[in-house]
Parts: structure tokens; sequence; C-alpha cells
């Protein structure tokens, strides 16, 4: 029961976070078609999560239903440490949103410890500071962290282009071509 809700709630998380439309519930094992094998085959990554490749290589897809019996023999070899690695990396490799959110939360922390720094500075000139240094303290230390968050993530920003590129994917994969030539004189 534990593992259909964690499978439900990961594919779930990886619909919203993927920037390819992953299909839903899916396992692994596929009926591919020749071209849908030679996409795959000029994917040249070595960190393979095949749920986002048989996704991004765009072919027509067919779903078959059928019913899965529980394991007669044997033991998985995956147990829940290796399941969330694998989900941590079918999410990081198809998106770049873990990135952005760093990205906004660092900015969302930053605006807000300078409106706090704001207030705390506006406060101790008219009215005073009861607790001396500490308010000061605390917002210099939140407007830190968040830059460093900020930072973190713009720096990030720009690791994951460079991890998208490294992976050298095709933009597109051409499912069907129509050649000019040969309609114009079928002998060829």
């Amino acid at each position: 029961m534990v593992k259909k809700t964690t499978s439900f709630l990961f594919y779930r998380i990886l619909a919203i976070m993927s920037s390819v439309p992953i299909q839903k519930d899916t396992g692994d094992f596929r009926m591919l078609s020749f071209k849908a094998i030679q996409a795959l085959r000029r994917l040249g990554e070595n960190e393979r999560n095949m749920k986002g490749l048989f996704s991004f290589i765009g072919f027509k897809k067919k779903a078959i239903y059928y019913e899965r019996n529980e394991r007669i023999a044997g033991k998985t070899k995956w147990n829940y440490f290796k399941l969330i690695n694998l989900a941590i990396r079918g999410i990081t490799a198809f998106s770049m949103k873990p990135l952005r959110i760093i990205s906004v939360t660092g900015l969302i922390i930053s605006l807000a410890s300078f409106a706090f720094l704001l207030k705390v500075v506006i406060k101790a000139i008219f009215f005073g500071d009861p607790v001396a240094g500490y308010p000061s303290m605390m917002s210099a230390i939140l407007l830190l962290g968040g830059l460093q968050l900020l930072s973190i993530g713009v720096l990030g920003e720009y690791l994951g282009i460079v991890f998208s590129e490294t992976k050298k994917r095709p933009i597109y994969f051409v499912n069907d071509y129509i050649n000019s030539n040969s309609e114009k004189n079928p002998d060829v």
C-alpha cells in the first residue's frame, strides 16, 4: 500500500516538475518500434532515466493494460532508499525547476529580510531599540542568507544549462518524411 501511494505521488510530482510530458503510472516494460529504438540509441547520456527518455523521444504511445500478479519467486532488490534515489534522478534529469525554486526562494527571503531590515532601522530611529543589536543582526543574517540562496540559484541556473547541453540530446526526432525526389521519379 505504501509503495503504491509513493509511486502515485512520484508520478504526479514528476509530471509537475518535468519539462517533458511523462506518462503517469506506467511501468518500464515497453514494446518499441525500430524508429523508437534508433532514437533512444542516439541519446548518449550515461544516467538514463528511461521513463523520461521514452517520453522525450516523442513517438506515439499506446497503453496495454494487464493484471499484474504478485511476485511468485525471489525478492525485489529495490528498497526505499534506492527508489528515492531513482525518483530524485528522474526529476533532475528532465527538469531545472528545483534550481528555479531555489532562486525564487532566495529572492523572496532577500526581499522579506530587506523589508524587515528597513522596519528595524525605522523602529530604532523613531522608538529606540529595546534589545540592542539583535534585530539588526538577525535582519543582516537573513539578508545575507537570502542573497546566498539567490546567488546559488543563479549559479544553479547556469549549471542546469550546462548539464542540459552536455547530454547532447537531439532537438527533435523525425517520425516520417516524404522524399520529393522519389515521388517525381519512382525509379529512384
